[in-house]
């Protein structure tokens, strides 16, 4: 995202990142200028929040002409780098999700008073945005860059793996899926996503589909309480967990010999890597509780939605509909492919970002 950026014509990009607790190590900057610095974590009742020094060193004029904030109000230094910034005459960006999955009316509040001191704001998704623009926010300052996954991995694994068909049965062969259906889940196992949910509807998919497959890739906390259930249900060879896969070439016959990718809990990014094997989504329908990504998924086109969340017996309901309809399967993996790579693209996300930039940096006369 940030190497597309750094391209797009009279834009020199520099990202200034700091790094909390238990993230991940950053990849080397490739295209673009990057320099770490720190962040000064501290915790005030209960709660972590931080200061990152750019905030407040990098919103002058001298050193910036268009600031581009994360939306985030568990920095300290937000609110002051943003007021810094305007009085410099910097351009200031908000760019986030413009909503939190559990959100409480005085921190909705809160962020809506913060968004009055950027220039322009910039969504991860249309809803979002459509959310503002209803409250009274001035529609010629909110964009939108919709969030999405780079495909190129993606679209190369899933070409190497069908171009070699006998590859493919063979690989179905070795993991035992027989004839299916099989179901795919991916993501760390923490409470949120609920694998539990899959699992007891799969228990309850057995007695009509007695070769049901279900394929949990992802480790974390939960995997052993997972484990434990599985046992309870009897469900034996019918659910394989196969820990944690990151290579790309080794996930994709595993998203190709499923047929529908199975979510139950709040679902971010997963859908965009589903949906770029031309899989068919299924998660739960309370939107508001999903990261902004939910908003690729069209219910009954790309995907289907269950309702209500947590309910097994409406997951098992949606599940059993759309494994009994190999067609509408196959309609419906096809407009997903179409969304990963048509619609919900690096490229068009950075258009978003871009012409939020230019808004700024005309704003103040830059």
């Amino acid at each position: 995202m940030w190497r597309e950026l750094a391209h797009r014509p009279g834009i020199a990009l520099t990202v200034l990142y700091g790094k909390t607790p238990g993230d991940p190590p950053s990849v080397e900057a490739s295209g673009f200028n990057a320099r770490f610095i720190p962040e000064c974590r501290l915790q005030i009742g209960g709660r972590a929040v931080y200061w990152h020094g750019p905030h407040w060193e990098y919103a002058t004029a001298a050193r910036t002409d268009v600031f581009v904030f994360g939306w985030n109000l568990n920095y300290l230094s937000l609110v002051p780098g943003l007021v810094r910034a305007r009085a410099n005459r910097v351009g200031t960006i908000l760019w986030g999700h413009g909503y939190s999955t559990d959100e409480a009316p005085l921190r909705a509040a809160a962020r809506r008073a913060v968004s009055e001191l950027a220039h322009a704001l910039v969504f991860y998704a249309e809803p979002a945005a459509a959310e503002y623009r209803a409250r009274g926010g001035a529609p010629e300052r909110l964009f939108v860059a919709a969030n999405a996954l780079d495909q190129t991995e993606i679209q190369a694994a899933r070409h190497a793996w069908l171009s070699e068909p006998g590859r493919l049965s063979a690989f179905r062969e070795e993991r035992g899926l027989g004839s299916g259906p099989v179901l795919l889940f991916v993501a760390r196992l923490d409470a949120a996503k609920r694998a539990d949910l899959l699992l007891r509807a799969a228990a309850e998919l057995r007695a009509d589909y007695s070769q049901l497959r279900v394929l949990i890739v992802g480790s974390g906390p939960e995997e052993r309480r997972l484990r434990t259930l599985a046992t309870s249900l009897c469900l034996g060879e019918a659910v394989q967990f196969l820990g944690a896969v990151y290579d790309e070439a080794a996930l994709a016959p595993l998203f190709l010999c499923a047929d529908l990718f199975c979510f139950p809990g709040s679902i971010g990014l997963s859908i965009l890597h589903a949906f770029g094997y031309g899989l068919p989504v299924v998660t739960h329908a309370d939107r508001q509780r999903h990261h902004p990504e939910i908003a690729a998924l069209r219910d009954g086109e790309n995907g289907l939605l269950f309702d209500p969340p947590g309910n097994v017996a409406a997951l098992a309901r949606t599940l059993r509909e759309i494994l009994g309809d190999a067609e509408r399967r196959r309609v419906m993996g096809l407009a997903a492919h179409r969304t990963a790579t048509e619609t919900f693209t690096v490229p068009r996300m950075i258009d978003g970002a871009e012409r939020a930039i230019r808004f700024a940096a005309a704003a103040v006369g830059r």
